[in-house]
């Protein structure tokens, strides 16, 4: 698939990226600004979704290499989890890419809604999660425990790429039903999982030809810088104001997208 990439466009979809990037350092939430980008500049909306999805995955992979350090999970409950994401993220994207335009189309303001709101809810959920969770050391997870959350992340990887918004939350809710508590390792977790279902998702759009390169190079640099601005005054800012940001927007451009599509 192929569509011109404007002057005007590339400006406009480089300050998008370069914003998601920043938003993802930061907080999270990148998509609710860089997807509906594509959107408005008349990119079919499957389309717009795989390229997202390809253009933000250097990031969110480069953003992995900080965490490595923290991985202290045993493989007994890694490798499941895995195997389990990668799985979910090929059926997601497979799923997407099956999905006609005009139906996915639809979609879109219900998708960015529900991701909306798992990225508002998300820390009460994993709260609840966390005073549920009886298990303190990973070692002795059962089986049991093991079977159920990579049944869990299954679910959650076919979502992810399918579509993904708000997922982070969820994946920090599960880790908490297995009893985790460093929220730092938890971070490693979900991070690599999240790697491991876009990774699917990217590999599966490239093959099928779903990704428009130009708009998706203009926007793989847009996102690098301002991922990189971003990581680097994190520490400055205030989380809770750019939760803020990111629901405020999510809840926009949902309602804008409602308003459009039905």
């Amino acid at each position: 698939m192929r569509m011109d990439l404007h002057f005007g466009q590339a400006i406009f979809l480089l300050i998008a990226a370069g914003i998601a990037g920043a938003l993802n350092a930061v907080a999270g939430g990148g998509s609710f600004i860089s997807f509906p980008a594509l959107l408005f500049i008349r990119i079919p909306a499957v389309a717009a979704n795989a390229t997202n999805t390809v253009a933000l995955w250097p990031g969110l992979a480069a953003s992995t290499l900080a965490y490595l350090k923290r991985l202290n999970a045993p493989l007994r409950v890694l490798v499941p989890l895995l195997v389990t994401s990668i799985a979910g993220g090929w059926a997601g994207a497979l799923l997407l890419l099956k999905t006609p335009q005009h139906t996915f189309l639809r979609l879109v303001p219900w998708l960015l809604l529900g991701g909306t709101l798992l990225f508002a809810f998300g820390n009460s959920i994993r709260s609840f999660a966390g005073k549920t969770a009886v298990v303190d050391d990973l070692r002795k997870i059962s089986w049991q425990a093991i079977v159920v959350s990579s049944v869990a992340e299954l679910l959650l990887s076919v979502y992810g790429g399918y579509f993904g918004a708000g997922i982070g939350f969820v994946t920090l809710a599960m880790l908490s039903m297995l009893g985790m508590r460093d929220i730092h390792a938890m971070g490693a977790i979900r991070t690599l999982l999240a790697v491991a279902i876009n990774a699917a998702a990217v590999i599966t759009f490239i093959v099928a030809g779903a990704v428009l390169w130009p708009q998706c190079a203009v926007m793989v640099a847009g996102s690098l810088v301002g991922g990189w601005f971003g990581a680097r005054y994190a520490q400055k800012a205030e989380p809770g104001k750019m939760r803020a940001v990111v629901i405020g927007v999510g809840l926009l451009m949902s309602a804008y997208f409602f308003v459009t599509v039905h």
